[in-house]
């Protein structure tokens, strides 16, 4: 396993995290009667991962009681990253959310405390403010943002010592390239990058639109006069999985599987730090684990590129997946 540093902080984290969302939302992800957290956990510590993501609002909160489960004795050997939602990021709010989330995850601190999305309705200035009393106070080590563009990231590195952004980055997704990759490298802030399978997408698990469930057919890649979606594109349904299917032929090319190329890509990517990628039970994370000893030859990257250029030209650079326009939210 590959360790690198994340930002100006002196965490060493593995090139692949483990995201907890997935072993605590069923609801969402779908259920799935081989789910075992403790022994996906236990795997992903097996295979070098120091590194484990979630938030309070991957559901609702059981994200973060089931990894501080799993997690047990072991939690002093890795590192844990949580995140709170934009409505509760008025100090008080943000306080009890915190040590709410500290509480669930069976832990004295976060490594690393994100602030999930864009906030509305109180400043900057007061929200990292009680972000720096926080890590004073011993309660968090790091602060860091998710989904936060060029314009927010300058807001939050002139107002606390930020150390990464968490943002959606893959091979059919690639829009923060165009600003949001430099400016993270211009203010020296680690890459967090998730969704690096797009939902399942680049495993080559769905050959149609038509056989993916509605929940993970919301994005921009698809047509807004499909149910759930609300961003009133017209999507690139025909881009997209002529792409897949380009992707496909690389990988087999190579001997290796879909999902283990998407992910090794995303890793070779510059500015990025670790890939988050889900799991519910040990062979995924195996799996997973796969990518960190795949390195790419700059000229599959090359190839990879020249396949997804025309899904990254029509999305542009609106780095929001769901939303677009005057509602998207990340700026």
């Amino acid at each position: 396993m590959e360790y690198r540093q994340l930002g100006s902080s002196d965490l060493n984290v593995s090139v692949l995290t483990f995201g907890a969302w997935q072993i605590g939302d069923p609801e969402y992800w779908g259920q799935d009667e081989q789910a075992d957290a403790d022994n996906a956990v236990a795997a992903a510590i097996d295979v070098g991962v120091n590194f484990f993501d979630t938030a309070e609002q991957y559901g609702e909160g059981e994200s973060e009681r089931v990894l501080g489960k799993a997690l047990g004795k072991r939690r002093g050997n890795v590192c844990v990253a949580s995140k709170v939602s934009p409505h509760n990021c008025a100090p008080p709010s943000l306080r009890k959310a915190c040590e709410r989330s500290l509480q669930q995850l069976k832990t004295d601190y976060l490594d690393l405390y994100q602030i999930h999305w864009p906030f509305s309705g109180v400043s900057h200035e007061e929200v990292f403010a009680e972000m720096k009393r926080l890590q004073k106070e011993g309660k968090i080590r790091y602060i860091g943002v998710s989904n936060f563009g060029k314009q927010d990231l300058r807001h939050a590195v002139h107002n606390a010592p930020c150390v990464s952004d968490q943002l959606g980055y893959n091979l059919v997704f690639r829009a923060i390239e165009y600003e949001i990759v430099p400016a993270c490298q211009k203010h020296g802030v680690g890459i967090l990058a998730y969704m690096p399978l797009m939902q399942g997408l680049l495993t080559g698990r769905w050959q149609h639109p038509d056989e993916i469930p509605p929940v993970r057919r919301r994005t921009r890649h698809f047509s807004s006069k499909r149910e759930l979606t609300r961003h009133g594109e017209e999507g690139c349904e025909e881009l997209l999985f002529a792409a897949l299917k380009d992707i496909a032929a690389v990988a087999k090319e190579l001997g290796t599987t879909m999902a283990t190329l998407s992910l090794a890509w995303v890793m070779a990517q510059p500015g990025v730090t670790s890939v988050i990628a889900g799991a519910r039970r040990a062979d995924q994370v195996t799996r997973n684990a796969a990518a960190a000893d795949l390195k790419l030859s700059q000229d599959v990257i090359d190839r990879l590129n020249a396949i997804t250029e025309p899904i990254k030209t029509h999305l542009g650079g609106n780095a929001d997946l769901w939303d677009s326009g005057e509602s998207a939210r990340i700026h």
